[in-house]
């Protein structure tokens, strides 16, 4: 299945654009790296109008481009060029499922959000000419490479909007992508990474779906008969139709690696460990937009390093739906996100 699934057809259309070796900070090497990388409208002459957009967690750029961008909103493809950037690991850039022996499925490298941005920034420079970005914006991991971008390349990124991530992941957060981790490898079938086919890990992935379901959504998600509203007849139903359908596709490798980056995600790496110095190199005006009911990544916590990054403005987003209300499932998500958005990109920086 997953031969049909990391495709043009599902996710595109994308381009693959060749960057070159990235030797990572883990002390690894991925030769030959490849961007999946999607573009929505034109980049003008003077080459301001650029908005980079990062991929989360199992997120391909399609579900960004169907969540967030179109016309009339504020990711207006008619105003901006949009470059939405799958990160390593997703499935349709390099990642462990399509790299060749030796370096692929279980063996492939150690990669870290720094490097997600490092490749980003070798591809913008180099491929788009591009030295601004008007605003940097992801949900989640993609949050984690905004912070990333804005601390590491503070005079490229004149605006940034962090949705529900933190710059920095909480212990608390490590520990809830390690439960999902150990759904996938505690399954016989995982072999340690060397499974003939990701079908084989099936138990594992319905675990990992079903602990998505559990902290992805919020307990007013359920309370208040959200998956009947949106379609589905029962739990059941939603499980299986909606969780496991979302998650069951893809391979239990590629998972892994983005799993790792996001408990690893750090930007106090740049100030061994000072948090409040890292966070003060960012000279982006800042949105910080955590969700009102999040679990993995809670308002309070956004909050906290918003207060570091001077400037900065904290815009949450009231949505019941908790952290997977980032796929837009809630009617009030879109036009909240829009607001800021627009607001941001309305703001001299």
């Amino acid at each position: 299945m997953v031969d049909t699934y990391y495709t043009q057809e599902a996710h595109g259309p994308f381009a693959l654009h060749d960057i070159g070796s990235l030797e990572l900070e883990e002390g690894g090497t991925i030769r030959n790296c490849q961007l999946a990388v999607a573009t929505h409208g034109t980049l003008n002459a003077a080459k301001d109008n650029a908005i980079l957009v990062p991929t989360w967690y199992s997120g391909t750029s399609k579900i960004m481009e169907q969540a967030y961008i179109g016309p009339g909103r504020a990711l207006d493809p008619s105003r901006y060029f949009i470059i939405v950037v799958n990160q390593i690991g997703n499935g349709l850039s390099t990642s462990p499922h399509n790299t060749p022996f030796p370096a692929g499925g279980a063996r492939f490298p150690r990669v870290r959000i720094g490097d997600d941005v490092r490749a980003q920034h070798r591809l913008l420079t180099q491929n788009f000419g591009l030295e601004r970005l008007a605003l940097v914006v992801g949900g989640s991991m993609g949050a984690q490479q905004t912070y990333e971008w804005a601390v590491r390349y503070p005079d490229m990124v004149r605006r940034a909007a962090p949705i529900a991530g933190t710059a920095k992941n909480t212990v608390h957060d490590f520990l809830f992508a390690q439960t999902l981790v150990e759904a996938i490898t505690s399954d016989p079938a995982f072999a340690d990474g060397f499974y003939a086919a990701p079908g084989e890990v099936h138990r594992g992935l319905l675990r990992h779906a079903k602990l998505w379901a559990v902290m992805g959504w919020s307990t007013e998600f359920f309370q208040q008969r959200r998956p009947q509203a949106l379609g589905f007849s029962s739990l059941d139903d939603f499980i299986t139709n909606f969780m496991q359908a979302y998650f069951g596709p893809m391979d239990p490798n590629n998972l892994l690696c983005m799993a790792w980056k996001w408990q690893h995600a750090d930007v106090s790496r740049h100030t061994q460990g000072d948090l409040k110095q890292a966070l003060g190199r960012i000279r982006a005006k800042t949105f910080v937009m955590p969700i009102s009911h999040d679990m993995f990544f809670p308002p309070a916590d956004c909050l906290a390093e918003q207060r570091l990054i001077p400037g900065s403005e904290f815009r949450p987003i009231d949505c019941i739906d908790g952290h997977l209300g980032l796929f837009g499932t809630h009617a009030d998500y879109a036009g909240q996100v829009d607001k800021h958005l627009a607001e941001l990109l309305a703001t001299p920086a």
